[in-house]
């Protein structure tokens, strides 16, 4: 079995799990979630008060403390999304450490993630924002922008207010 590129940070009782594609190839190097000068994850979160304070990429650990969690449909491989081989995806492995935890709610950072989850090839036939679980065993899902600074031009923050309101209320 190939080791991770990044651990999961999953454990029961989390209000959200964010799931991205994969490592990019700076945080593989720093071994820290979102790593890379351009991404707005952690001023996201922070943003819609997520958590108290924007956070650095190496605390990414600090998260469960918060009530989220962190993951990769793609554990095994980094890079852009566009450099990913067809195999690196491992849903079923994903599905089974989500169930295993059950979350209130499954975010996908981005469509491709969300895409290979939900079995839909073409992230253009994805529309963000909230999505029925695909089976009564799995939590509600949300389709969120990607944060990565390679998508800076789709960046829509909106998506990521709804999130914070839907776990609010959840």
């Amino acid at each position: 079995m190939t080791a991770h590129i990044l651990p999961d940070v999953l454990c029961p009782g989390l209000r959200v799990v964010f799931c991205g594609t994969a490592a990019s190839v700076v945080s593989a190097a720093r071994g820290a979630y979102y790593a890379g000068p351009g991404n707005r994850f952690w001023s996201i979160l922070a943003e819609i008060k997520l958590t108290p304070h924007q956070l650095k990429p190496d605390e990414f650990r600090l998260l469960p403390t918060f009530g989220i969690g962190l993951t990769d449909i793609a554990k095994t491989f980094s890079g852009a999304d566009s450099e990913l081989p067809a195999d690196s995806f491992d849903v079923p492995r994903f599905a089974n450490c989500i169930r295993a935890v059950r979350p209130r709610l499954v975010a996908f950072n981005g469509k491709r993630a969300a895409g290979a989850f939900l079995g839909i090839r073409r992230t253009a036939d994805l529309a963000y924002g909230p999505y029925s679980p695909p089976n009564p065993d799995f939590p509600p899902v949300i389709v969120l922008p990607s944060t990565s600074g390679a998508a800076s031009g789709s960046w829509r923050a909106e998506p990521w207010h709804e999130l914070a309101t839907l776990i609010r209320l959840a």
